[in-house]
C-alpha cells in the first residue's frame, strides 16, 4: 500500500471519436469476411475511422476539451501534456505540442510516449509520479490513435480488428487521498516478444519508399496466436499482482477496465479471476481495438453509463506490442 500522503487522482474525462462508422457488414465488401466470423472471432462490430482529410489531434483535442471543462480546469492551469500514442500527426512535432496549441496551453510542458496499446497506462503512472512531486500540478494525459491509417485493408486478420479514436484524463492531487486516487502501478516490458507485434516501415532502419522491405511491413502485421497466450498470461498476473500486494482480494474489485483488444482475450481473463459479467467493462464492439485510447474511452463510458461510481475498486489492465505491459489499480 502506498503510504504517500499524496496521492493523485482522475479530476475529468473526455472522449472523441470519428464520426465516420466501419461496419463488419462494409467489410464484407473489401476482404472476404464475414460479420459472424469478426464476431466471433473479436467481439467486434463496427469502428470509427478517420475519413480523407481528418487527423487523430483533431480528436485529442476535441478528447481534452471535454476532460477539461468537466474537471473544472482551465488550460492555463495545466503543467504538462502526455499524449500516448503510436500514431500521431507527424514524427515532428509530436502530438502532445499539436494539443498544446489546441487547447491554447501555452504554460504546459508537452511530450508523447510510444508504448502502443499500454500507453495510456504508463501515461497515467508517470502523471501520478509527477503529482506526487509536484501537488500543485495539474496534467492532461490522452490516449489517442490513428491505427486505420497503418492497417493493409487487404489483409483479413488485421484490417477488422482496429478503429481510431481518442480519450483524455485530467489528472491531479486527490483531495481525499483515503478515500480517492491511483493507489498503485505495475509497469513492465518484455522485448523479447517484439517480432509477434510489428510495423516495420518508416522508422529509421526503414524509411518511407524504401525498397529493401516488401510493402505490408508499412502496415501493423500480428502473430494473432502468440499475441493471445502472451496476453493472457501477462494481464493475469499483473491484475492478481497488484491486488495481493496492495491487501485487496478479487472480490474486492468493483471493476476491471481492460484493454479493449479481443472480446476472447477479455472474457478468458474474466474467468482466470473468476468475475462476474458486470465487473468487467466491454467497449469493444463499438470501437474496435482502439490502442492506446481503449482505457480512456473505456473509463469514460463506464462513468457515463453509471457502471463505475464515486468509490469504487478499479482495476486498469493493458498489454501492447513491443512487448509493453502494465496496471493501475485506483480508488474512483
Amino acid at each position: 500500500m502506498c503510504l504517500n500522503t499524496v496521492r493523485s487522482t482522475i479530476l475529468g474525462m473526455g472522449m472523441a471519436v470519428p464520426p465516420k462508422v466501419l461496419t463488419n457488414h462494409d467489410l464484407e465488401k473489401i476482404v472476404e469476411t464475414s460479420d459472424a466470423w469478426i464476431t466471433e472471432r473479436t467481439g467486434i462490430k463496427e469502428r470509427h475511422i478517420l475519413e480523407d482529410g481528418e487527423n487523430i489531434s483533431q480528436y485529442a483535442i476535441k478528447a481534452s476539451k471535454e476532460a477539461l471543462e468537466r474537471a473544472g480546469i482551465s488550460p492555463e492551469d495545466l503543467n504538462l501534456i502526455i499524449c500516448a500514442t503510436v500514431t500521431p500527426d507527424y514524427l515532428i512535432p509530436s502530438l502532445a505540442v499539436l494539443v498544446q496549441e489546441g487547447l491554447g496551453a501555452s504554460r504546459a510542458g508537452a511530450f508523447d510516449l510510444s508504448a502502443t496499446c499500454s500507453g495510456f497506462v504508463y501515461a497515467l503512472s508517470i502523471a501520478d509520479q509527477f503529482i506526487k512531486a509536484n501537488p500543485e500540478w495539474k496534467i492532461l494525459v490522452v490516449g489517442a490513435e490513428a491505427l486505420s491509417r497503418k492497417t493493409n485493408w487487404q489483409d483479413r486478420s488485421i484490417c477488422v480488428l482496429f478503429g481510431d479514436g481518442a480519450g483524455a484524463a485530467v489528472v491531479g492531487k486527490s483531495t481525499k487521498p483515503s478515500q480517492k486516487g491511483i493507489i498503485d502501478f505495475i509497469l513492465g516490458a518484455d522485448g523479447s516478444k517484439w517480432p509477434l507485434l510489428t510495423l516495420k516501415g518508416g522508422g529509421s532502419a526503414f524509411p518511407p519508399f524504401d525498397d529493401r522491405l516488401p510493402r505490408e511491413e508499412y502496415y501493423i502485421k500480428m502473430q494473432g496466436r502468440e499475441v493471445f497466450k502472451f496476453a493472457t498470461r501477462v494481464m493475469e498476473k499483473i491484475a492478481l499482482e497488484l491486488l495481493e500486494r496492495n491487501g485487496f482480494s478479487k472480490e474486492d474489485l468493483d471493476l476491471l477496465v481492460p484493454h479493449q483488444a479481443n472480446l476472447r482475450i477479455i472474457e478468458y481473463l474474466r474467468d482466470r479471476l473468476n468475475l462476474p459479467k458486470e465487473k468487467v467493462f466491454v467497449n469493444i464492439d463499438k470501437y474496435g481495438n482502439t490502442s492506446a485510447a481503449s482505457i480512456p474511452i473505456a473509463l469514460y463510458e463506464a462513468e457515463k453509463e453509471g457502471v463505475l461510481k464515486e468509490g469504487d475498486l478499479v482495476l486498469l489492465v493493458a498489454f501492447g506490442g513491443g512487448f509493453t505491459f502494465g496496471g493501475v489499480l485506483l480508488r474512483w
